[in-house]
Formats: structure tokens, sequence, C-alpha cells
């Protein structure tokens, strides 16, 4: 893991982040996710400059991810290096978010 992943590990881990349990380098398919929430089905990926020229496999991993059920959020190291509180509130949002369209798809036990 880069500096910035562990930094950001340091932040999702132990239900930090919206109360929700988060894994880190969780393989999914033939992928590896940086970290991923099973629960609400969402990804996040810190991307150093390298990935400037995977762009393309990064859509087509996205894509495949998508296709699976999960949302996908990108962040660069640089995002994460100048406004850590933002991308955690990004996050946070998401989360929130998706955890509502999850409470609102699961289906009422009769009475």
């Amino acid at each position: 893991m880069t500096s910035e992943e562990l930094a950001l590990w340091a932040r999702l881990r132990d239900k930090r982040c919206a109360g929700l349990r988060f894994r880190r380098q969780a393989p999914i398919g033939r992928y590896i996710a940086d970290f991923v929430c099973f629960r609400i089905r969402l990804v996040v990926e810190l991307d150093g400059s390298h990935h400037g020229s995977n762009r393309e496999h990064d859509a087509l991993r996205d894509a495949w991810f998508e296709s699976q059920g999960f949302r996908v959020m990108r962040f660069w190291n640089q995002e994460w290096n100048q406004d850590p509180e933002g991308v955690l509130r990004r996050i946070e949002e998401a989360s929130r978010e998706a955890a509502c369209l999850s409470r609102a798809h699961t289906p009422t036990p009769p009475p």
C-alpha cells in the first residue's frame, strides 16, 4: 500500500466511516479493490500518477465493478494529500446515500 492508501485506511478501518465496515485490498472477481464496503457495494480507489497512463484499463475495471452492482469512487493521491477531510466527506456522503438506497430496496417482512 502507498502512504496515501495507508492514511486513508487508518480513517476507514474499524467502522470509522459512517459506521460501515470497509476492507482493504479485497479481491472482487479478477480485480483487487483498494477499499470496499460489501454491504453497500461501494469501491473506493486511490490512484497515484501511474494511473494517468492506465485510464483505459481503469475504465474497463470500473465498468466491470459497476456491472456487478458496485459504485466506484476514484480519488487521486494528490486530492487526498491536499484535502483528506474533503475526500472522507465525499466517501461518507456516498456511503449514506448507498445505505439509504440499500434499505429502500430491502423488502419489508410481512406482519
